[in-house]
């Protein structure tokens, strides 16, 4: 008797049993992405009149966010510790029809945070989004660095964040309704060379926007966290700079000045109310951020010896200065060409320069 081969058979129904699987999980991928898609579209945040306090937003990326913020139809706080720049911000907003609270406060100093939603409260109402984005860099070799400046930096960049968000929560819980944006740093994702302190406070910022977004999704707040690479806001101007601080200060000028390393304000104030709208979990802003923070994530031994060879091209801790210069302090011939002038025409836009100069 001729036996019947019964291989192909089994092959076909293999083949046709994976095929048939395989359109299950991609229907199944399917909707699943287009459920993503529909509550994402749902949650879509309206900005008319609503309430916006943005910290740190007397100049630079706080004022650029002011201002879009402004034009989708928001009322602003605006907040910084210096009342004269806090001032001409203002001006600045009101000239462009915004309309305007502007509050002196030291997001480090709980008591002053307190006083600042008290304010807001007053002269709005509840506050809808809460945009941390107050921050201060030093920069320099670690040797230069002292336990003053991580505890600055610390007070500034992670507990800043801390106190803020932690007085204002409570209310969008009861509306179950709210947004809070918090401006991190790539330097958040990649310790980055000579940038030590700014980079524990942005890690531990980063860290706690991911575990607040986790633990109140459930009351209908939305937390999003920003991850900028570099932007030509004009604040390199009023960074802080250690040891050879002319040195330090031409290096970071050049990458923080130029369309090939920076983005224009602009551009990254309009992509962060874009994620605020759409409730975005994380945007890294500029495509070199982007890729490092990808490549750290596959390779991080990999990165970390390849900023170990940049280190070696900074300046070095020899001969250096202890106290700090600000980079309007630190101004070369190099910092002062014509390869600066996009970050010359942002400090000025954005109220970063100086008024002695």
């Amino acid at each position: 008797m001729n036996r019947v081969n019964l291989k192909p058979l089994k092959i076909v129904a293999t083949l046709g049993a994976a095929g048939l699987a395989a359109g299950v999980f991609l229907g199944a991928a399917g909707a699943v992405m287009g459920a993503r898609v529909l509550y994402r579209s749902r949650r879509k945040y309206d900005l008319h009149r609503k309430v916006v306090l943005i910290t740190g937003s007397s100049r630079g990326l706080g004022l650029a966010l002011a201002e879009e913020f402004a034009a989708r139809g928001a009322r602003i706080v605006i907040c910084a510790r210096e009342q004269e720049e806090l001032s001409r911000a203002r001006a600045q907003l009101e000239q462009r029809g915004a309309e305007v609270l502007d509050v002196v406060c030291d997001v480090s100093n709980r008591e002053s945070v307190h006083q600042l939603i008290e304010q807001a409260h007053n002269r709005f109402g509840e506050i809808d989004v809460l945009v941390n984005n107050a921050g201060i860099i030093s920069v320099g070799p670690y040797e230069e660095q002292n336990i003053e400046d991580f505890n600055e930096a610390m007070n500034v960049n992670a507990w800043g964040v801390v106190n803020t968000t932690l007085a204002v929560p409570p209310a969008m819980k009861r509306r179950s309704s709210g947004r809070i944006v918090n401006i991190t740093s790539i330097g958040g994702k990649v310790s980055v060379p000579h940038l030590m302190p700014y980079s524990c406070a942005k890690f531990a910022a980063v860290a706690f926007s991911e575990g607040l977004r986790a633990e109140i999704a459930h009351h209908g707040v939305v937390v999003t966290t920003i991850v900028p690479g570099l932007m030509r806001t004009g604040s390199y101007l009023n960074a802080d700079f250690k040891g050879k601080h002319k040195a330090e200060f031409g290096w970071f000028s050049m990458g923080s000045t130029t369309p090939l390393t920076a983005i224009a304000a602009h551009r990254a104030a309009r992509q962060i109310v874009d994620a605020t709208i759409s409730g975005t979990a994380e945007l890294i802003i500029t495509w070199q951020a982007e890729l490092l923070a990808r490549l750290h994530g596959l390779f991080p031994g990999l990165v970390t010896d390849i900023l170990a060879l940049v280190n070696r091209t900074l300046p070095t801790a020899d001969g250096g200065e202890t106290a700090k210069r600000k980079g309007w302090e630190s101004e070369s011939p190099l910092t002062r060409s014509p390869l600066t002038a996009l970050g010359r025409w942002a400090a000025q836009r954005y109220n970063e320069r100086p008024a002695a100069l």
